[in-house]
């Protein structure tokens, strides 16, 4: 276990289950943005110099898709120069960095799962800002990426899987997309996926997604099986291009998780998703994984 685990952006939805995954360290520490902004140079480097973290994991990131083609200056801030700020500090101490990036930095036409070789080409403000961060993040020497995509669970479920499986569970109609790929991600894998990571593999940039892809509308369908209200469910399908949206998303977004999966096998999306709807019908979902019971981690 890694002694010294610093977490930034404690208010994110992944913090929870990262803080399960590394509760075992030494020390541990977790803070937000009112504790500490990642990009305030000074403020970064006396937290680093009091803690000493032997790991470093940011979980701070400016998430506004849409609003971030008005606000460029605080996405930028948020996912590009907070990023840079971290990184060198962890440089300065010695420390691993993970950074936590995502499938918006592909513009979505390759019409196969992106690999981590392929060139990204963000189509939106956010995207574009997410990639800087990576390149920042990966200036460390022992820096790793994560991209995630489209994240479902945790204390703090706020995505829009779970938005889906809210309506299905309420009974009102779910508006899915019926044209966009991804590979959905469950917050305990992910976070899970991380430690094994650090722990066994080099530094670098990986996909740490579900194994697999499906269109919103087919998650749904998956969903409202798993609930038992398939026939019941108010799903409509939608196409991207009925829906207005301010930024550019990549229609077609599955990344292959091939290099994670030699370190961290990830279960497939379908595997997730039913645990995951599992731990909702027991009323546990939101909880985080060290107050379950054992038959539900």
């Amino acid at each position: 276990m890694i002694p010294r685990v610093m977490i930034t952006g404690a208010g994110a939805q992944l913090a929870d289950p990262l803080r399960a995954e590394f509760s075992g360290s030494d020390a541990l520490l977790a803070l937000g943005h009112a504790e500490l902004d990642i990009a305030d140079h000074a403020a970064v480097a006396r937290r680093v110099a009091d803690f000493k973290p032997t790991l470093i994991v940011n979980c701070a990131a400016y998430n506004h898709v849409d609003k971030a083609e008005d606000e460029p200056e605080a996405a930028l801030l948020a996912n590009a120069f907070g990023v840079r700020v971290l990184a060198r500090a962890a440089m300065g101490q010695d420390a691993a960095f993970v950074h936590y990036s995502t499938d918006f930095v592909f513009d979505g036409r390759a019409g196969r799962p992106y690999t981590e070789e392929d060139a990204p080409r963000p189509p939106s403000v956010y995207g574009s800002s997410k990639l800087l961060g990576e390149w920042f993040a990966l200036e460390a020497p022992r820096g790793y990426v994560l991209r995630v995509a489209s994240l479902f669970g945790g204390a703090r479920p706020k995505s829009s899987v779970d938005r889906i499986v809210d309506a299905i569970v309420e009974g009102r109609e779910a508006r899915v997309f019926s044209d966009r790929t991804a590979s959905p991600s469950y917050v305990c894998d992910v976070a899970g996926a991380t430690r094994a990571v650090v722990a066994k593999g080099a530094p670098g940039l990986y996909h740490c997604v579900g194994t697999g892809s499906c269109t919103w509308l087919e998650l749904a369908r998956e969903a409202a099986k798993l609930l038992g209200r398939e026939h019941e469910a108010r799903l409509t399908p939608v196409l991207t291009s009925e829906v207005p949206l301010r930024a550019m998303r990549p229609q077609f977004a599955a990344l292959s998780n091939a290099k994670m999966a030699a370190i961290a096998p990830m279960p497939t999306w379908q595997d997730a998703l039913a645990r995951y709807i599992a731990l909702r019908r027991a009323g546990l979902a939101h909880l985080p994984e060290e107050t379950r019971p054992t038959e539900f981690r």
